[in-house]
């Protein structure tokens, strides 16, 4: 509900309610032998002042809405007006209805009654007010700051997908230049492959999230690009379900997840290894596992699982508030992340 819509039921709420206390207010009259004409002028005077005036008093909340005082400000603002009011219309009733020395003495005796039916009225209109006044601006500040914090979250997910890439980049520009002299054909094919992967990643950036299916076909330019570098000592397995291909997951989510297979399968062995990577619906979520072999005497890949996974934790969390979409597992000298992205999107 938007303000001006607020401020339209707020009005209509005003007239509500002293409309209704008018019309007590006239039965009351008519009941104890005032005639209509002295009932209408009193009911209109009396109550058409004490609306107009809480009217603005009220629209004031709007610029200044009292803290820590606002009880006192009700009571205060009560009192006034409901004093205010009473000497008004009890001069304009006189002067309306001058003739009636019976109806004006009724006036005198009643003013104290007529004060503190005043005061009660206004003082519920006005805390009425307030707590709606109140109310709205919490919705406002909720409102703002679950906007700062979307804001933030997008910042730091930016943050970090832009700090996956450059050690990658590094160490392809330096596999390159490796490859200029000895296999110039070699490193101009890996330029190509790094020229794609890179406005691949470029246009990823844009998106949030990505089907499974594109993924893997960013995935697999990364793996091509690996494979120049690694040479022979780099096989790779790819299975996924195929119900899994259009389930949806984060945008660059799977490469740092491969690249942390790579570092920890490769960097400390002299022979062949077989990273897999296995894709499968699971319930309403995607299960996605990444297996690398680990020479434990070499190699300790639970003693801190990196800047790649710790960043793809961190990006979990702030998608979905959980901290157990990670988890990895150590079996047989094998070492494997698993990832679970419920399909919320």
């Amino acid at each position: 509900m938007n303000s001006v819509e607020s401020n339209r039921r707020l009005l209509l709420l005003n007239i509500g309610w002293w409309s209704i206390a008018g019309l007590i207010h006239a039965f009351i009259l008519l009941s104890i032998g005032i005639t209509v004409n002295e009932t209408i002028v009193d009911t209109l005077i009396t109550f058409g002042l004490m609306g107009t005036m809480c009217f603005f008093i009220v629209n004031n909340m709007r610029y200044y809405l009292p803290r820590k005082e606002k009880y006192w400000y009700i009571i205060f603002v009560s009192l006034a007006i409901s004093g205010i009011c009473t000497v008004i219309s009890k001069l304009l009733l006189k002067l309306f209805i001058g003739d009636d020395a019976v109806y004006i003495h009724q006036i005198y005796q009643s003013s104290g009654l007529r004060f503190g039916v005043g005061f009660l009225l206004v003082s519920c209109i006005a805390m009425m007010s307030l707590l709606w006044y109140n109310q709205e601006e919490q919705k406002k500040m909720d409102a703002h700051k679950a906007e700062t914090e979307q804001l933030a979250r997008e910042a730091e997910l930016y943050k970090l997908r832009q700090q996956l890439q450059p050690h990658f980049l590094f160490n392809s520009l330096n596999s390159i230049s490796a490859l200029t002299a000895s296999q110039p054909e070699k490193a101009r094919h890996m330029i190509h492959q790094l020229s794609d992967f890179l406005r691949g990643t470029l246009r990823k950036d844009e998106k949030q999230w990505n089907t499974l299916k594109e993924e893997m076909q960013y995935l697999e330019l990364y793996l091509e690009i690996e494979k120049v570098r690694f040479g022979y000592r780099l096989q790779t397995t790819v299975d996924c379900d195929e119900a899994a291909l259009d389930l949806k997951l984060p945008s660059l989510l799977l490469q740092p997840v491969v690249e942390n297979a790579i570092k920890f399968g490769l960097y400390d062995t002299t022979g062949e290894v077989i990273i897999k990577v296995k894709a499968q619906k699971k319930d309403n979520n995607l299960e996605v596992s990444v297996e690398n072999p680990f020479d434990p005497e070499t190699s300790q890949p639970l003693k801190g699982t990196g800047f790649g996974l710790a960043s793809i934790q961190r990006r979990l969390f702030l998608l979905f508030a959980r901290q157990d979409l990670l988890s990895t597992q150590k079996e047989d000298n094998h070492f494997t992340t698993i990832i679970i992205i419920p399909q919320t999107v």
